[in-house]
C-alpha cells in the first residue's frame, strides 16, 4: 500500500506507513469507518472523505491547508511595495545589563511607538523582537506607499527621541533607533494562520535591501534606497551617503538620509516642478484658447481705457 504522504510502499494491512507514520487508511469524519486510499467519499455513509495531506513550509513558500480538502500550495501576487525595518540599537546589551522584566518595562513602549506609526499610515506590522518589520502598499493598496513609510519612520524618530529624552531624565539610559527603507516589487503570499487569521509573507529581494538598509543607518536616522529616493524625491529632504558596500550585494549600492520632509505635497507640484507634458494634437483647441484670451484682452482696453479705472460690467446683447 503506498503511502500518499511520501510515497513509501506499505505491506498490506499496515495502517500507518513505516517511513513518514502517516495514516495509510481514510477514516469518515461521519461513520468513523475505515476507508483505503483513493476513496472520495465513504463506502459505508457515502460522506465525503479528508484526504491526508502534507504541510511543507521553506523560506520561499508557505503552503496552506483548504478545509475539508487537499493542501494546495497558494499562489502568490506579485506587487510593488515598500517595506521598512526599524531596529533599536543596544537592545541586547540592555538585555544583559537588566532583568528581563526592567529591559521589557524599557523595550516595550519603544515598540508601542514604532508599531503606533507604522499603522497610523496603514502599515501592515510584524514583530522582529527587538524591532518592527513594516510593509507599506500590501496588503492595503496606496499609490503614496513610498511617502507613506517615510512619513511613519520620521514619526517614529521623532517620538523615540522623546521617549529617550524622559528616560534620561529618569535617570535610565538613551534609547535610540535605525531606520532603513526600500522599494521594489514582491511576491506576496497569504498564509491563514486560524479560522478568520491570515498572515502576509512578502518574498523577494525587495525586503531583504531594506533590512540591509537598517543595518548600515547610523542611529536616530532613516535611510533610503535608490529605488525609493527616485518616488520621494521633493517629498522629503535628502541627503546623498554615497554608494555603500551591502551585505549579500556583490555592487555598491547608492544610499540616502531621509533629513526631514521636502517642500512637495502633492503630485500636481512635483510634476510642476518636473515641467508639463505638452499637449499633442490640441492645436485647433489651443489655437481656440488662445482667440478667447486675446478676445478678453481687448473688451478690457476697450471698457477701461486700456487699463485705467475699474472693469465694467457689460450687459449682453440680447
Amino acid at each position: 500500500m503506498r503511502c500518499a504522504k511520501c510515497g513509501f510502499e506499505n505491506p498490506e494491512g499496515m495502517k500507518f506507513c513505516g517511513q513518514c507514520t502517516a495514516a495509510l487508511v481514510l477514516v469518515c469524519p461521519q461513520c468513523r469507518a475505515e476507508n483505503p486510499p483513493g476513496f472520495k467519499f465513504c463506502g459505508q455513509c457515502t460522506a465525503a472523505l479528508t484526504h491526508p495531506a502534507a504541510k511543507t513550509r521553506t523560506a520561499e513558500s508557505a503552503i496552506a491547508i483548504r478545509e475539508g480538502d487537499e493542501a494546495a500550495a497558494i499562489d502568490g501576487e506579485r506587487k510593488t511595495v515598500t517595506a521598512l525595518f526599524a531596529d533599536i540599537k543596544g537592545s541586547t546589551e540592555l538585555e544583559q545589563n537588566l532583568d528581563p522584566e526592567e529591559a521589557r518595562a524599557i523595550i516595550d513602549p519603544a515598540l508601542k511607538i514604532m508599531i503606533d506609526a507604522a499603522r497610523r499610515y496603514d502599515g501592515y506590522v510584524q514583530s522582529t523582537g527587538d524591532g518592527i518589520f513594516a510593509l507599506f502598499g500590501a496588503p492595503i493598496a496606496h499609490e503614496d506607499h513610498p511617502q507613506r513609510a517615510l512619513h511613519a519612520a520620521l514619526r517614529m524618530q521623532q517620538e523615540i527621541r522623546g521617549y529617550g529624552d524622559r528616560l534620561l531624565e529618569g535617570g535610565g539610559g538613551p534609547i535610540e533607533i535605525r531606520v532603513g527603507v526600500n522599494t521594489g516589487e514582491v511576491v506576496m503570499r497569504p498564509l491563514k494562520t486560524g479560522v478568520s487569521n491570515t498572515e502576509y509573507a512578502p518574498i523577494g529581494l525587495t525586503t531583504n535591501l531594506a533590512s540591509r538598509m537598517q543595518a548600515v543607518a547610523r542611529t536616530g536616522s532613516v535611510v533610503v534606497s535608490e529605488a525609493t529616493r527616485k518616488l520621494v524625491e521633493g517629498y522629503f529632504r535628502l541627503k546623498s551617503i554615497g554608494p555603500t558596500k551591502v551585505k549579500g550585494v556583490s555592487e555598491p549600492v547608492q544610499v540616502y538620509e531621509v533629513t526631514g520632509p521636502g517642500p512637495l505635497r502633492t503630485r500636481l507640484q512635483r510634476a510642476a516642478s518636473r515641467g508639463y507634458t505638452k499637449f499633442v494634437g490640441r492645436e485647433r483647441e489651443m489655437e481656440a484658447l488662445q482667440h478667447a484670451g486675446a478676445g478678453e484682452d481687448r473688451t478690457w482696453a476697450n471698457c477701461c481705457g486700456g487699463g485705467r479705472g475699474r472693469r465694467r460690467q457689460v450687459a449682453p446683447v440680447s
